[in-house]
């Protein structure tokens, strides 16, 4: 069995203390971080390493962005791409040594996309003209992925009607637009990838992994969003035996506005 999970953690650094919860109460083999906010050499590494994730890839910047893999089996780091074509610290990529499937290395891919500002349009608003490029440039490495391979992290876009509170209300709000959701899906066509949450949580079933900070009474307003994903290769997603999330993790002493994913696989 391999668990891998995810999580934006908003700021490994300052959220230390619910990390450390996290893993001392769900113990998945490898968790992957978003939005670290650090460079590498103030990641956490130690404490971490203590509660055997002794195990890192960090690819790090000062303040912003950031993504990190721990691990308490071993992995090797094989890529880092810079989607963003500007040198931010989005993605990293390891191999999980001695997993396979159908004899190539399971790898698992921790990408946090950018959020695209608040204007769903290009012209008036290059951050949102840099998302659509950030997934364009990652469709084309999907097309040209031969392992098995997971996908997990913040990819700012809930692209069901089920995965917002709101769809009509939200269709022109950057992450549930149309073009966004159009262009998740042509990166979902390039590869095959099988959407494990919603293997498990079937539409129309409500699933979010998000709640403004915004909103004081979460759980009663609710108006969450699906921003975190795991997708796997076809043959990978064959493996998937399970697949949980941990709303209550959002009601934590100083929590994340995300909450951690985790999927189960019998390798």
């Amino acid at each position: 069995m391999l668990s891998v999970a995810t999580w934006n953690i908003n700021s490994a650094r300052l959220r230390l203390p619910i990390i450390e919860r996290y893993l001392g109460d769900h113990a998945p083999d490898i968790l992957c971080l978003q939005e670290i906010k650090c460079q590498e050499h103030q990641f956490p590494a130690e404490a971490l390493a203590k509660l055997g994730y002794e195990h890192q890839a960090v690819c790090g910047q000062k303040g912003y962005h950031g993504v990190a893999t721990v691990s308490r089996v071993p992995i090797r780091e094989y890529s880092r791409h810079d989607w963003q074509a500007n040198g931010e610290a989005r993605h990293v990529g390891v191999e999980v040594v001695g997993a396979e499937v159908d004899g190539k290395p399971v790898r698992v891919d921790n990408v946090y996309v950018p959020a695209g500002g608040d204007e769903p349009d290009r012209e008036k608003n290059p951050k949102f003209g840099q998302k659509l490029d950030f997934l364009a440039r990652m469709t084309d490495w999907a097309k040209a992925i031969e392992a098995p391979t997971l996908i997990v992290g913040d990819f700012n876009i809930a692209p069901m009607e089920s995965d917002v509170w709101n769809h009509k209300q939200l269709l022109k709000v950057v992450s549930h637009t149309p073009i966004e959701v159009e262009t998740l899906q042509g990166f979902k066509d390039a590869h095959g990838w099988v959407d494990l949450g919603r293997e498990f949580i079937r539409d129309p079933d409500r699933y979010y992994s998000w709640w403004s900070y915004r909103s004081k009474d979460w759980r009663v307003n609710d108006r969450g969003r699906r921003l975190d994903h795991m997708w796997a290769s076809p043959a990978l997603a064959a493996k998937a035996t399970g697949h949980r999330l941990l709303e209550d993790a959002r009601n934590w002493e100083k929590p994340s506005d995300h909450i951690p994913l985790v999927t189960e696989f019998d390798l």
